[in-house]
C-alpha cells in the first residue's frame, strides 16, 4: 500500500544555512510516526515544509502517490494535511462551536449564522473523540488544555484531514490531560489517519508511536520501529548521530 505521504530528498536552505540536507520520510495510514531530535536538528523545518509554511529548496512530496507542491498552508489543507500547533490557534473569547467553525461559519440565505446547527455539529464531532466533553458553549479560555486539544483535533478531523501533524501535543499538560490526548491520538490512528508527532518526551513517543525518525544537524540519522528498539538506542541516535544497523531497516 502506498504511503499517505512520501517526502524524498527534501532540502531547505536559508541563505548559507542548510537546515535540511536531503531527507526522506514516509507516513502511512493508521500509523503514528514520531520525529525526534534536539533543537535545531531540522524536524521543525520538515514539519513546516509539509504544512505549507516553507517550500523545499530541493526534493519532492507525494500525497497518496501524486506529486504535490505547497505554496501556502491553504495548499496543504487542500491536500488534507492539518497541523495542530502547541498554541492550538483557538480564539479565547469564542466557545467550542465558534472555534470549530472559525473561518468556515455556516450561514443562512440572509447571511445569519446557523448557530444551533454549528453547536450540534461541533458537539457531535468533539464527543466522538472525547465522550466526556460537554462544554460546547463555554469560552475556551475557561477550558482545560486537554479540552482545547479535543476541539482543535476534532475540527481538523471533521474537515477531512487524512494526515495530522501534532507539535508537542502534551506540552504543559498534567498527567490526566496527557493521558486524554494520548487516547485521542490512538482513536485517530484507529480511524486510519496518518499522524506525524513531534515530541521531546521519549516516554510519550514510545507509548504512542509506531516508528521513530531521528534528526541531527539537518540530516536523518536513523529510524526504527518502537517495538524493535528502546529509549537508550534512540538517545544514542539523537546525541551521537549513530543508528543501530537493525534500526536502519525500519523503512522511510
Amino acid at each position: 500500500m502506498k504511503p499517505l505521504v512520501e517526502m524524498r530528498d527534501i532540502a531547505k536552505n536559508f541563505g548559507g544555512v542548510h537546515a535540511l540536507k536531503g531527507v526522506d520520510l514516509d507516513i502511512h495510514a493508521g500509523e503514528v510516526v514520531a520525529l525526534l531530535g534536539h533543537n535545531g536538528a531540522g524536524k521543525s523545518v520538515l514539519v513546516q515544509i509539509l504544512s505549507g509554511v516553507f517550500a523545499p529548496s530541493r526534493g519532492t512530496i507525494r500525497i497518496e502517490g501524486r506529486e504535490a507542491y505547497f505554496a501556502s498552508p491553504a495548499d496543504a489543507r487542500a491536500a488534507h494535511i492539518e497541523t495542530i500547533y502547541q498554541t492550538l490557534a483557538l480564539a479565547e473569547n469564542l466557545d467550542a462551536a465558534g472555534n470549530f467553525f472559525l473561518g468556515r461559519e455556516l450561514t443562512n440565505s440572509l447571511g445569519f449564522l446557523r448557530k444551533k446547527e454549528m453547536r450540534d455539529i461541533a458537539a457531535e464531532a468533539i464527543h466522538r473523540l472525547n465522550p466526556n466533553f460537554s462544554n460546547v458553549t463555554t469560552p475556551v479560555r475557561h477550558l482545560s488544555g486537554g479540552q482545547r486539544q479535543a476541539i482543535a483535533i476534532a475540527r481538523a478531523v471533521h474537515f477531512d484531514a487524512r494526515v495530522l501533524i501534532m507539535d508537542e501535543p502534551a506540552a504543559a499538560l498534567g498527567p490526566h490531560e496527557t493521558a486524554q490526548v494520548g487516547d485521542l491520538i490512538r482513536r485517530l490512528r484507529e480511524q486510519g489517519l496518518g499522524i506525524l508527532l513531534v515530541s521531546h518526551d521519549l516516554h510519550e513517543v514510545f507509548a504512542l508511536a509506531d516508528r521513530v525518525v531521528v534528526f541531527r544537524n539537518g540530516q536523518r540519522v536513523g529510524a526504527a520501529r518502537t517495538s524493535e528498539t528502546n529509549q537508550d538506542a534512540v538517545l544514542q541516535m539523537m546525541i551521537a548521530g549513530i543508528a543501530e544497523p537493525s534500526a536502519e531497516g525500519a523503512g522511510a
